[in-house]
């Protein structure tokens, strides 16, 4: 009995993803492309590739819901988050809204994908103030729900997001839908947010970048922002943009008067410069921010919900690391069938699924995805300090 509880409680965390690890030579984007070359030959242009099957050694030992979670609670130097409300003005809260934003960009394995998670899968884990809560509320198509708040400075962020990859020959492109928005309570105020898209080229030269435009708006301020997160295409290198380039403007929404002006690349340093004055800031520093990430530890096993992630794709993610291939496959085929067996119990008793922290409403083609509760409760698993 004690064996099979501990063997019950088994949890595997991989390490966040960080600037300094795409120089590992296995995640190289050269070193993978070999592995993916074979698949393409099986894949027709225009393919839907939402339910596609990749094998172990293409797989990153986390779920989605982690990358998802790592965005908000995984990060370096000063809480960005908490930031958003602690200043004064309006016009500082929405240059913070926005650095945030930025900080939730991260760098992406070309070829490389996370395990899509399972119905009802969650991720919860805190990281000194701020407690996020993730959760798949559908599996068809993957749509998943995310709740971070943050205790001293009261903000509310909530997320719905899913996905749609196409293959385009040459490159994937990851369509990402759904809303994010922020709320600073204390100041009474709501920050909309659009979804950056994902593009995964193999050709001419393989590598992953955040593209297509991102507005950041807040009716209560009259104030948005907009940011253009550049293609790294053959005509954007031709037009002098570089890789993971930035440009933006943040403006007066009824007026459409032009304060600030935003330039630099997300995974280095990026400026803003008042229009006005002619001052230029720096108000995002990528190597503060996302490099040395550590991975969150368990503070209180016994409290960790068995839909954790960490848990659900224990043996998995432990095969991948350790490369036993074999390992890793039967245990990725033994986490999916369950998750099978579990629909046929369903529709053979006539139930429905209902997510335990969230409501979800489809309306029309889009999902929208409400927290159950009004804030996210301390999680078991935590980042600590370096």
């Amino acid at each position: 009995m004690a064996e099979e509880e501990k063997m019950r409680r088994h949890l595997v965390l991989a390490k966040p993803f960080s600037l300094e690890d795409e120089k590992d030579s296995e995640l190289t984007a050269s070193s993978v492309i070999r592995k993916i070359l074979s698949l393409i030959k099986t894949v027709r242009p225009g393919s839907d590739l939402t339910n596609f099957q990749l094998p172990p050694q293409l797989i990153l030992p986390r779920s989605r819901l982690q990358c998802y979670g790592e965005m908000i609670y995984s990060f370096g130097g000063q809480d960005l988050l908490g930031e958003c409300s602690r200043r004064k003005l309006p016009i500082e809260r929405l240059k913070s809204v926005l650095t945030w934003n930025i900080s939730t960009l991260r760098p992406v394995v070309v070829g490389m994908s996370p395990y899509n998670p399972v119905l009802g899968e969650t991720h919860h884990v805190s990281n000194g103030y701020i407690n996020v809560l993730t959760e798949q509320v559908v599996h068809h198509p993957p749509v998943s729900a995310l709740h971070a708040t943050h205790e001293k400075e009261k903000i509310d962020v909530t997320w719905c997001q899913y996905f749609t990859p196409k293959f385009r020959g040459a490159y994937v492109d990851v369509e990402v839908n759904g809303k994010r928005v922020m709320k600073l309570l204390n100041r009474k105020e709501t920050y909309e947010m659009d979804q950056p898209r994902l593009i995964m080229r193999f050709l001419p030269a393989p590598g992953a970048h955040w593209a297509s435009k991102v507005k950041i708006k807040c009716p209560e301020t009259d104030l948005e922002a907009e940011l253009h997160l550049i293609s790294d295409s053959f005509i954007e290198r031709f037009r002098g943009n570089n890789n993971r380039s930035i440009k933006g403007k943040i403006l007066e929404t009824s007026s459409g008067n032009q304060l600030y002006n935003i330039y630099g690349h997300w995974d280095r340093t990026v400026m803003a410069k008042n229009l006005k004055t002619g001052e230029v800031e720096v108000i995002y520093n990528a190597k503060d921010n996302i490099t040395g990430l550590n991975p969150p530890t368990v503070k209180n096993l016994q409290e960790v919900m068995e839909s954790e992630s960490a848990m659900v794709w224990s043996e998995v993610s432990e095969g991948i690391l350790k490369k036993d291939w074999e390992r890793a496959r039967e245990a990725k085929i033994l986490v999916e069938e369950k998750q099978r067996e579990a629909l046929k119990q369903r529709e053979a008793s006539g139930e429905s699924w209902v997510p335990k922290h969230f409501s979800v409403v489809k309306k029309g083609k889009d999902w929208d995805c409400s927290p159950l509760q009004p804030t996210v409760p301390r999680a078991p698993l935590v980042i600590t300090e370096k």
